[in-house]
């Protein structure tokens, strides 16, 4: 019998976001079980893997559960799960399947299981790969960090989407005492590093070309350091380099990153491309910026649609409305009504803000007595994972 606390822990574990694809024998009967248990999210199931293309690349899965007929490993089509995601693999197959369990532990695959299969030993076999994903390989020694992605994006130029970003990084640097990675993937008109005042030598594009495997200590090599603390990688400086960061390559540069940042900022071209979708399936906070004018809420409300559509957890998500001051003849609860979601963060407009970008040097840092300069640093507070903003608390009670 299980105990109050017990149903308490898995009424609030968060569920896993798992994809089915694939076919065998008994896999019906199982996905209609998933679907129904309280520790699973079915974002959705496909026969084929090119018709789930999309949700694949940006539906920060967990886990992809596959059916197989195959009594040999199906090579190909896990090939082709992985040109869209690195979430871990769990086979299914049915019936005599001795061969396809041996060639499996050399494989990229997390576990094979055979149907008819309890939900409950399904759903185990989902959490202990999920679990697994975030493990070093033997020998190479648990990572010191596991960093969070905050991603800043907005699908309009001209909305102050790098200057939120290059301040936001700022903020958790200076003032939060994070150790922070400012990723510039504007790829091809990236300008993060001019607005901190920095001429880099090296950039993403000379990362990702250098020979050999990338590790934390090889991206401290192509980092540079801002006086507030935080690192930055910039965009390519010539923009016809930008087609050699591909979604593969920039894959493992966040999860490298992650292993030795507490937070990495990703600054972004208005547009969903391939790194664009490449991010958002490693991004844990999502901020979407917009103004008080109609294009940009027109485009704003298409990017939720297309987020929807891409099945991105609507939990991360948080609309930042930029000049959130400006006297133009439309407010909050008009933002709000228009793209059915609360905004999150408001950013006054300040005229602190254009100094600042054209002296080189964040608002947040060389103003910080500003308004614009306490929203971020409010913003920066707001993005800590509830635990830390619990501890911190505590510590002042504790102090006072």
């Amino acid at each position: 019998m299980s105990t109050r606390g017990e149903a308490t822990s898995v009424a609030t574990r968060e569920k896993a976001r798992i994809f089915v694809t694939g076919s065998c024998d008994g896999l019906d009967q199982l996905r209609d079980a998933l679907e129904r248990h309280a520790e699973i999210e079915l974002v959705g199931t496909s026969i084929g893997v090119a018709e789930s293309a999309a949700v694949l690349t940006g539906g920060h899965l967990e886990v992809i559960l596959h059916g197989t007929r195959s009594s040999t490993l199906p090579a190909d089509e896990i090939a082709s799960i992985r040109e869209h995601t690195r979430a871990p693999i769990i086979l299914l197959a049915s019936g005599e399947a001795s061969v396809l369990l041996e060639e499996a532990l050399d494989a990229d695959v997390s576990d094979v299981l055979l149907l008819p299969q309890m939900t409950e030993n399904v759903v185990f076999a989902v959490r202990k790969a999920g679990r697994s994903a975030f493990r070093p390989a033997p020998g190479t020694g648990a990572p010191t960090r596991r960093g969070r992605v905050v991603t800043v994006f907005s699908p309009k130029g001209g909305t102050g989407k790098t200057v939120t970003s290059t301040n936001l990084a700022a903020a958790f640097a200076k003032f939060e005492g994070k150790r922070t990675l400012l990723l510039d993937l504007d790829l091809q008109f990236g300008d993060a590093a001019i607005m901190l005042g920095l001429e880099p030598e090296k950039t993403i594009y000379d990362l990702v070309v250098a020979p050999g495997e990338l590790d934390s200590e090889k991206l401290a090599g192509y980092t540079t350091r801002h006086p507030s603390g935080l690192d930055i990688l910039p965009a390519p400086v010539r923009p016809e380099d930008a087609e050699l960061v591909t979604e593969t390559k920039l894959s493992r540069l966040l999860e490298v990153a992650r292993e030795s940042y507490d937070v990495i900022v990703v600054d972004t071209s208005p547009f969903f491309h391939g790194p664009m979708l490449a991010t958002l399936d490693r991004t844990d906070e999502l901020l979407l910026v917009c103004g008080l004018d109609v294009p940009t809420l027109k485009n704003v409300r298409l990017a939720l649609q297309t987020l929807e559509l891409l099945a991105f957890p609507q939990n991360r998500i948080r609309v930042v409305l930029n000049r959130a001051n400006s006297k133009v003849g439309m407010k909050r609860s008009e933002v709000e009504s228009a793209l059915e979601v609360k905004v999150r963060f408001e950013v006054p407009s300040d005229r602190a803000v254009p100094i600042a970008v054209n002296r080189g040097n964040p608002a947040v840092l060389a103003e910080s007595g500003a308004d614009f300069s306490k929203a971020i640093r409010d913003m920066a507070k707001g993005l800590q994972p509830a635990e830390v903003a619990k501890s911190q608390k505590r510590g002042m009670f504790r102090r006072s």
